[in-house]
């Protein structure tokens, strides 16, 4: 097995207790992001970590192979290294993605992106996506990470700052992260030995440690709309994007090219 995705799954969030089993369009929010990354042709497998139950029964009921994690995990990405630690075919692979389950509008195209663009990069050691901010509402959000990055497509920064400066009336040209990763398996273990890194405690963004320890990380420019469940509002926001997408899909059936 070449590659591998792990979706970290915990159910007792706390800002929205239970949110990766809300629904929208008739699937739970972990079955969106579930279904995306399993259409990946370029996966071999795709696990859920999880330690839950419902969680693990949710995933059994579609199909999907679970790898059970303590609770005592801070983060998605421990629980992906948890995961890697436990089971032998995450370790026997050479690439591994590692995606949100409460982000379920990541396209498997994204994963495929990011994929190839690690694989092509003997000096990247990981690779991430970002799509262009459209608005100077999200670009002046904390909520998404701005990204800035070299003309070799290798990070410079992430931050939850507006970045870069804009003078006024200047066209935004700015770039929004998409929270997921792609690990070469042999730099997963390097990663979680980086200690909390001064940038990374202040701007609460883990890959920042990676650039403080003068490791690459590559970037890959998607179309895709950023959106993490985190608040019961974000699910509206959700339900109204698949509404207005099946709407669409919809008219394209009727009225065929």
């Amino acid at each position: 097995m070449a590659t591998a995705c792990v979706i970290p799954a915990r159910l007792n969030s706390t800002r929205f207790p239970g949110k990766l089993l809300k629904t929208a369009a008739g699937k739970t929010v972990l079955q969106h992001t579930f279904e995306k990354a399993s259409l990946c042709k370029d996966l071999d497998a795709v696990f859920v970590a999880t330690d839950s139950d419902e969680i693990a029964d949710h995933i059994h009921s579609l199909g999907g192979q679970v790898i059970w994690t303590t609770p005592d995990c801070q983060n998605g990405t421990m629980r992906i290294y948890e995961a890697f630690q436990k089971e032998k075919k995450l370790q026997e692979a050479s690439y591994i993605v590692g995606l949100q389950g409460d982000h379920p509008l990541t396209q498997s195209e994204t994963i495929s992106a990011i994929l190839h663009a690690l694989k092509s990069d003997s000096h990247a050691n990981m690779s991430t996506a970002v799509t262009k901010i459209d608005s100077y509402e999200d670009f002046l959000s904390p909520h998404i990470v701005k990204c800035v990055f070299d003309q070799n497509q290798y990070a410079l920064y992430f931050s939850r700052s507006p970045i870069p400066y804009h003078t006024n009336n200047q066209e935004l040209i700015a770039y929004g992260h998409i929270g997921i990763y792609c690990y070469k398996s042999a730099f997963l273990k390097d990663f979680f030995s980086f200690p909390t890194s001064p940038l990374q405690k202040i701007e609460d963004l883990e890959q920042l440690k990676v650039l403080e320890n003068g490791r690459s990380v590559k970037i890959t420019v998607v179309k895709e709309k950023i959106l993490g469940i985190d608040i019961p509002q974000d699910l509206e926001r959700l339900k109204n994007i698949l509404c207005q997408s099946n709407i669409f899909s919809s008219q394209a059936e009727s009225f065929p090219l």
